[in-house]
C-alpha cells in the first residue's frame, strides 16, 4: 500500500539555477495514524513523501526512486526496520534515516548503533506517540543541512546565524 502523496510529483522539470529541490522523504510506518501525522508534518515542513506500510513496499521504492531522508518504524509485520536498512547499506542509495519507533528506548538505541555499523547515518531516534513539533524541527534542520545552510530551529531555542547577529548590531 503505497501511498504517493499528492506532494510526490516527478522531478523531470529543470530546476532554475539557485532554486533548491524540494527534498524528498520515504515514511516507513505501519500504523495508519502515526503514517498520516508523519505526512503532515513532512509535508508542512517542505518535503514530498512517500509512504509506505511494509518492509517489502520500502524496499521496492527504494529500489526504484530516490529519496534525500526517510522515517523508519523498527517493528512492522513483515520485518524489522533493520531488514530495510541492510538492503539500503547493499544499494548505491545512502541517505540519513530518522528513527520513529514504539519500542523502548533500549531496543531503539541498539538498532541505532547496528544500522550505524552499516554506514548509515541515523540523525534521530524517537519514541511514538512522535512529538511534531520536535519531528517537524529535526526534519528542517536537516533540510537546512543537506542544502549547506545554518540551522536556525532549536529544541526550546531559536538560534540565529553569525551573519543576522552581525546585522543586528
Amino acid at each position: 500500500m503505497s501511498e504517493p502523496t499528492n506532494n510526490a510529483r516527478s522531478d523531470s522539470k529543470a530546476r532554475p539555477e539557485g532554486v533548491l529541490e524540494v527534498p524528498r522523504l520515504l515514511i516507513i510506518e505501519d500504523d495508519p495514524v502515526q503514517r498520516a501525522l508523519i505526512v503532515r508534518a513532512a509535508e508542512n515542513t517542505g518535503y514530498r513523501t512517500v509512504a509506505v506500510e511494509s518492509c517489502r513496499e520500502a524496499i521496492e521504492q527504494l529500489k526504484a526512486n530516490r529519496f534525500d531522508c526517510l522515517t523508519l518504524d523498527l517493528t512492522l509485520e513483515d520485518g524489522d526496520g533493520f531488514d530495510i536498512m541492510w538492503q539500503m547499506a547493499n544499494a548505491v542509495q545512502q541517505m540519513p534515516v530518522m528513527v520513529v519507533s514504539g519500542t523502548d528506548a533500549q531496543s531503539r538505541h541498539t538498532c541505532r548503533a547496528r544500522i550505524k555499523e552499516l554506514g548509515i547515518e541515523v540523525t534521530q531516534s524517537f519514541a511514538k506517540p512522535v512529538d511534531l513539533a520536535v519531528l517537524r524541527i529535526a526534519l528542517a534542520n536537516l533540510r537546512s543541512a543537506s542544502a549547506k545552510l545554518p540551522n536556525v530551529h532549536g529544541m526550546g531555542e531559536i538560534r540565529i546565524p553569525e551573519a543576522a547577529r552581525a546585522q543586528q548590531g
